[in-house]
């Protein structure tokens, strides 16, 4: 028995009409202008008679859109890289900027320490040239062929201070600023007399000097002399300290008319009569 394929709105569309609705979705998706026509006439018609469906023109519309779209997209996307360059451009500058500035700030800042601790040290070799120059003027031998008994020094406590320290109410020398093993000197040339422990002076040295006058060290730490040994002015007897009836590490300084306790005479004047500047 044979069948009969009904026509009607419900027909399958037949080969032909399917594969010019296929090409004309490709052409429109992808801007390609192509000319459609059945079979039959794409094998016998010529070209130049074939009918202009309109189809065409249709295509190539939509190709024309879709190529602008694109390339306003390549053009927009162009623009956001430029855009994108030149802010890395200028951030690149503002870090290179800031590196620059606190490279500056920190050179300056090493400039400034170097000048202020050239400054610091420039200062402290010219007080310790002063000091040295002070210290030189004090235990050079003066005219006479006197020294301080103590370089550099000067003198804490005065003569005759009052104070129930000392067994007469009063100092019968003076005290010269020293720490503990200071080197002590002969103020001038004479004999050591006395060398040992002196009582209340502690551990002293007296000596007899070449004018008559008599000088005694008080509170040493070290004695450095002998009984009956000659000593030049300038020499090195002991060293001072703080042994005896003392508060603190000093040397008590005396000048006398003669070698015993009682005959002391005001040092500071003696020393200055033989040209030391105490």
């Amino acid at each position: 028995m044979a069948f009969t394929r009904a026509t009607g709105k419900h027909r399958r569309p037949g080969r032909a009409a399917r594969t010019t609705r296929n090409i004309a979705g490709i052409a429109a998706a992808t801007g390609v202008v192509v000319s459609i026509a059945s079979p039959a006439l794409a094998a016998n018609e010529d070209p130049a008679a074939a009918t202009d469906t309109g189809l065409t023109r249709a295509i190539a519309d939509t190709g024309d859109r879709v190529a602008d779209n694109i390339v306003a997209q390549a053009d927009a996307q162009e623009e956001a890289a430029e855009v994108a360059a030149a802010r890395a451009q200028v951030e690149e500058a503002a870090v290179k900027s800031a590196e620059a500035a606190k490279k500056k700030a920190q050179e300056a800042q090493r400039k400034a320490a170097a000048e202020a601790a050239e400054k610091k040290a420039a200062a402290k070799k010219k007080a310790a040239e002063k000091r040295a120059s002070r210290s030189d003027a004090r235990t050079a031998l003066s005219p006479s062929g006197f020294v301080a008994p103590i370089a550099g020094s000067y003198v804490s406590t005065p003569y005759k201070a009052s104070s129930g320290l000392w067994s007469s109410g009063s100092h019968s020398g003076i005290d010269f600023h020293a720490a503990s093993g200071t080197a002590v000197h002969a103020v001038g040339a004479g004999t050591v007399v006395e060398a040992g422990w002196g009582g209340a002076y502690g551990n002293n040295i007296v000596l007899k000097m070449e004018d008559g006058t008599y000088t005694q060290y008080g509170h040493l730490s070290s004695i450095g002399v002998s009984v009956g040994q000659k000593v030049s002015a300038n020499q090195q007897i002991g060293l001072s300290g703080n042994t005896g009836n003392t508060t603190g590490p000093h040397l008590h300084f005396e000048a006398r008319t003669g070698p015993d306790y009682g005959s002391d005479i005001d040092p500071v004047a003696y020393l200055r009569a033989h040209g030391v500047n105490v």
